[in-house]
């Protein structure tokens, strides 16, 4: 920064940008036009967001108070120079699903964060001193595209089991989400999911489908309900892929902000990773879920063009107060089943996509035997669900299919390399 990390440079006159004028990362614009956009972060980040503990049984309070904490705890770590809101992270309702239908509670699905979190600092350390090149050997686009993408298919089930609560209440909200997609342009068609729900949600309120008795009894102000975790080992294997999920979302993310910027931002990919670890160990202490940089925020930031870091403080600082309302978090907990299902039809879909599309964006040659027969492999366990134990450690699909894909594809071509049927230089892609 110019003159210290809470200092940025006023941009112009701080009231007005020309047409695709840009708003660096150490400027700002006037404060009051500063928190505006970061009001919008808020409004961005919080349909995905606070969709997360309702279908986890978290506290929504809970974890909006630890992503604006992360937030913060991100900015300080990379210095003010990186702008990114650390939102709720949908890698981890697979494995605290897997834990909720054990029986095990949230206690133990919080160790199961905290783990993850920490493990993820641990590879932002490495990736800082020993650069990032190693991930992509280990994880070459298809085995991460297969990943990603079994994270989200592996959650349909959940899908249709909320979904047949309400049907008519979940077609309303499914159907809205996609017409907003669509009928609407900027901000308001990129929130489309937070603008379905809230559809939806009447509906419901009309329906009679909406309980309002915990809102009545919520007072307008009070801490959050922490809890510390629970230590049980046996539930680690169902976390651990998660690692692989949020180090590729943190990797695109940085990616991401570099070429909307034009800044080289890959010295700061370890000190990323570090700080969404910490940032999730700390929610998973705290009672809180796991947080990952949130694509929605780049969306805010390319049609704004503003790249302010100031405006990320401005959004914790939103969250945070909206965490400290618990009236206003009951209002969230009273989101009936009927809209869950009609959102998530849609959004776990997505989730899987993504992992469609690195495949398709690195162009990954399913021609090739090993390519397509390790892919396929992992995504009908992903989907089906397979599931063992051993020793009472619990593997999920989403465990065995990280297993499966790091093994099959190293080792098939490892195989093939030694047979001569793959030539020592082949690679993945067209």
């Amino acid at each position: 920064m110019s003159s210290g990390l809470f200092t940025w440079k006023l941009h112009g006159d701080g009231k007005t940008l020309k047409p695709g004028e840009v708003v660096e990362p150490d400027e700002r614009l006037s404060w009051p036009r500063t928190a505006g956009i970061g009001a919008q972060h808020v409004i961005a980040m919080f349909g995905a967001t606070f969709l997360v503990p309702i279908l986890t049984g978290f506290d929504p309070s809970t974890t909006l108070f630890f992503t604006a904490m992360s937030t913060a705890l991100f900015l300080l770590i990379n210095k003010n120079k990186l702008p990114s809101y650390l939102g709720s992270s949908f890698g981890f309702i697979a494995p605290i699903a897997a834990v909720t239908s054990a029986h095990k509670g949230i206690a133990v699905a919080s160790f199961g964060i905290m783990v993850t979190g920490l493990l993820l600092a641990l590879v932002g350390v490495l990736v800082h001193f020993a650069g990032a090149k190693w991930i992509d050997k280990i994880m070459p686009p298809v085995v991460n595209g297969a990943i990603v993408a079994i994270i989200g298919f592996n959650l349909a089930p959940s899908v249709w089991t909320n979904f047949q609560k309400a049907p008519d209440t979940a077609v309303v909200t499914l159907v809205a989400v996609l017409l907003i997609g669509v009928l609407f342009r900027g901000l308001i068609g990129r929130l489309n999911i937070l603008l379905g729900v809230l559809v939806g949600y009447a509906y419901a309120c009309i329906r009679g489908q909406v309980d309002f008795k915990a809102v009545e009894s919520a007072a307008w102000v009070g801490l959050p309900q922490f809890h510390l975790p629970q230590v049980d080992f046996s539930i680690l294997a169902m976390f651990i892929p998660v690692v692989l999920v949020l180090v590729a979302e943190n990797v695109g993310h940085v990616k991401s902000v570099a070429q909307m910027t034009g800044r080289d931002y890959d010295n700061q990919i370890g000190t990323a990773l570090m700080a969404d670890g910490i940032g999730t160990a700390i929610a998973g202490f705290g009672g809180g879920s796991g947080t990952t940089t949130y694509g929605e925020n780049i969306g805010v930031m390319a049609s704004t063009k503003v790249y302010s870091t100031a405006a990320y403080w401005c959004a914790a600082a939103f969250a945070l107060i909206l965490s400290l309302c618990p009236k206003f978090g009951a209002v969230i907990n009273t989101i009936p089943a009927g809209v869950l299902g009609g959102v998530t039809t849609l959004l776990y879909g997505m989730i899987g996509m993504i992992g469609v599309r690195i495949w398709v964006d690195n162009h990954v040659n399913f021609d090739k035997p090993v390519n397509v027969m390790t892919a396929a492999v992992t995504m009908i366990i992903g989907i089906a669900d397979f599931t063992f134990a051993v020793s009472g450690v619990q593997f999920n699909g989403i465990a065995i299919g990280t297993i499966v894909v790091l093994v099959m594809y190293h080792g098939l071509k490892a195989i093939g390399k030694a047979t001569g049927t793959i030539a020592k230089d082949d690679p993945d892609v067209l």
